[in-house]
C-alpha cells in the first residue's frame, strides 16, 4: 500500500537540536494579526542560550502571510541566517476558502509551519477556561473573555500570556480534545472546522525551550 501523505494542516514540528551546526534555535513566528498573537508569543520567557524567537505582527492574513514567510526565509538563507523554523500564525475569519487552503499549500512546499485558529485567534484563549466545540462570533469571544479574565477584553493587552499562564494545561487539554473532536467527525479540514485551532502545537513546542 502507497505511503499516505499527510494534510498540510496536519504537519509535525521538527524537535530537538540541530547537532553540529549551532545550539541556538532561530525561530521566526510571523502573525497576520499586529497585535494579540504577536503579543501573546512575546510573553513567553525562554532561555535565550537555547532559543531566540522572533515574534511579529505582520498585519497580512492567510496565503500572503505564507508567502511573506518563504521571502523571509530566503533572505534570511541568503544572508548566511537560516531560521530552523518559520511559523505562521493566522485566522480563518471572513477570508475566502481559497485563500485559506492555498496558504496550507504554500507551507508544506516551502516547509513552513502553521499555527491556524478558526474563526479566530480567541478561541485559543478561551481554551485555558472552558472547552469549546460550537462556533462563535468575535463579539461573543471578546464577552466571554471579559467574563473569564474578570475585565474588558483588549487585543492589545501585552500582559495577556502572564493572564493565561497558569491556565495554560487547561488550554492544552481542552485544544486536544477539540483536535480529537474533529477527528471524529471525519478530518474536516480547518477550512470548514469552527471552531478548531492548532496554535497549542505552537505554544508545545516553544515551551520546550522555556526558561526555569
Amino acid at each position: 500500500m502507497p505511503h499516505k501523505r499527510p494534510k498540510p494542516w496536519k504537519r509535525k514540528a521538527a524537535t530537538g537540536r540541530i547537532i553540529g551546526v549551532r545550539n541556538l534555535r532561530r525561530v521566526l513566528v510571523l502573525c497576520e494579526d499586529e497585535k494579540s498573537a504577536s503579543l501573546y508569543f512575546k510573553g513567553f520567557s525562554l532561555d535565550p542560550l537555547r532559543v531566540e524567537v522572533i515574534p511579529i505582527g505582520t498585519g497580512m492574513n492567510t496565503d500572503s502571510l505564507v508567502e511573506d514567510a518563504v521571502r523571509r526565509k530566503d533572505r534570511a538563507i541568503q544572508r548566511g541566517e537560516p531560521f530552523n523554523e518559520i511559523w505562521c500564525v493566522f485566522d480563518r475569519d471572513s477570508f475566502p476558502a481559497g485563500n485559506f487552503n492555498r496558504a496550507f499549500q504554500i507551507a508544506e512546499n516551502r516547509g513552513i509551519f502553521v499555527a491556524w485558529a478558526n474563526e479566530a485567534f480567541e478561541i485559543w484563549y478561551l481554551l485555558h477556561f472552558n472547552y469549546h466545540d460550537t462556533g462563535l462570533s468575535r463579539a461573543e469571544y471578546a464577552k466571554r473573555l471579559a467574563k473569564a479574565l474578570k475585565q474588558k477584553y483588549d487585543k492589545a493587552d501585552d500582559k495577556i500570556y502572564a493572564k493565561l499562564e497558569c491556565h495554560q494545561p487547561a488550554a492544552m487539554r481542552n485544544a486536544r480534545r477539540l483536535e480529537k473532536y474533529w477527528s471524529g467527525t471525519g478530518g474536516c479540514n480547518p477550512e470548514c472546522a469552527n471552531p478548531s485551532t492548532s496554535v497549542h502545537k505552537l505554544v508545545e513546542f516553544l515551551n520546550e525551550f522555556k526558561s526555569c
